[in-house]
């Protein structure tokens, strides 16, 4: 189970995010992972990034274009 979200899963978001034409300045990757992951658009516009504790970051961020269009 990840506790603490790390550069490894910043940049695995990061990847997805740039290959969107997404700013990184768009996006808020908070470091404490949660159980499920999830993506939600702040009241400021951002887009709110929170890593699964329990998937692992290389499967989780198959999924992470879908929930990103869905918050949009």
């Amino acid at each position: 189970m990840l506790e603490v979200v790390t550069m490894r899963e910043i940049e695995a978001v990061f990847a997805v995010t740039d290959a969107l034409g997404i700013s990184r300045e768009a996006v808020v990757i908070p470091l404490s992972p949660e159980q499920p992951g999830r993506v939600r658009r702040l009241p400021g516009g951002k887009l709110e990034i929170v890593v699964d504790a329990e998937v692992p970051i290389d499967e989780w961020v198959k999924g992470l274009p879908a929930m990103i269009h869905a918050a949009r």
